[in-house]
């Protein structure tokens, strides 16, 4: 699933392409992919708006139109591409947004787990599913202090915690196991015993291998690439996840997998008691 550095690198490959343009019309072809209205009312209110900026919060793409927002969540296998007017739809591509360069937009999802919601512009923040999210990474806000009030009390895994997006916002599987390598924190800890100290050796890390992703276009694993073939490097760069078997860089101790919550996990028993 693509996490938040994806998702800004995807945002940074639509930019070239759809700001300033007009969606002249719009056609949905797999109606549960949008979320909060009916698919005819998302293809009549879309159509004529104009496309301003793009930016993400937490996982989510967020497009600025005349009249709303719209938020696109990519979920395991989403991605666009860009064809002209009248080339054959392929079978997975489920939504089509006509623009008035002539260029036909369109999400593709092999599976058809992704979503997307048409919010009034004055609610944006006010209505699920933002209203619902923690803070992005970067946030100010985003504190120690704010960290540990939020998960002192919890006695679930702090590897199964920071997957919560209400807590911190765009931390998924992968980078979720660097952050924890990095702060030599067993993803196994109960997130009540995580120190006020540890809160802080997280939110560094998690700054770091995210600021990181981001720069190198995240990581492109399995299906993932951001829009018409954009692929990521900084899985080249992973400390822990997927290396199984391998040895640690730190101490050479074999890396281990194990599943926390559901969720294949990979970390150091040495490092990481």
């Amino acid at each position: 699933m693509p996490e938040k550095p994806e998702v800004i690198t995807v945002c940074k490959a639509l930019e070239e392409r759809i700001i300033g343009k007009k969606i002249s019309s719009c056609h949905v072809f797999w109606d549960n992919i949008i979320g909060n209205i009916p698919a005819f009312d998302f293809q009549n209110k879309i159509s004529n708006q104009k496309i301003y900026q793009i930016f993400s919060r937490g996982k989510f793409i967020v497009i600025e139109l005349d009249d709303y927002y719209l938020l696109i969540h990519l979920r395991m296998e989403g991605k666009f591409t860009f064809r002209d007017v009248g080339v054959d739809l392929g079978k997975h591509e489920h939504v089509e947004f006509i623009l008035d360069n002539n260029i036909s937009w369109r999400y593709h999802d092999v599976r058809k787990f992704g979503k997307m919601y048409l919010i009034q512009k004055d609610r944006l923040y006010l209505d699920p599913p933002l209203c619902n999210l923690g803070y992005d990474y970067y946030d100010k806000n985003l504190t120690k202090d704010y960290l540990y009030k939020k998960i002192h009390s919890k006695k679930l895994p702090i590897k199964t915690v920071l997957l919560d997006q209400s807590i911190i916002s765009g931390i998924g599987n992968i980078y979720d196991d660097e952050i924890l390598f990095l702060s030599k924190i067993s993803p196994l800890r109960k997130a009540c015993d995580i120190s006020l100290e540890e809160c802080d050796s997280i939110l560094s890390n998690t700054k770091k291998v995210l600021d990181r992703a981001v720069q190198l276009g995240g990581t492109t694993i399995k299906s993932f690439t951001s829009s018409e073939g954009v692929h990521g490097l900084f899985q080249n760069e992973l400390m822990i996840h997927g290396r199984e078997g391998e040895s640690c860089k730190n101490c050479n101790s074999p890396i281990v997998k194990i599943r926390v919550g559901g969720r294949g996990t990979y970390y150091c028993m040495k490092c990481q008691r």
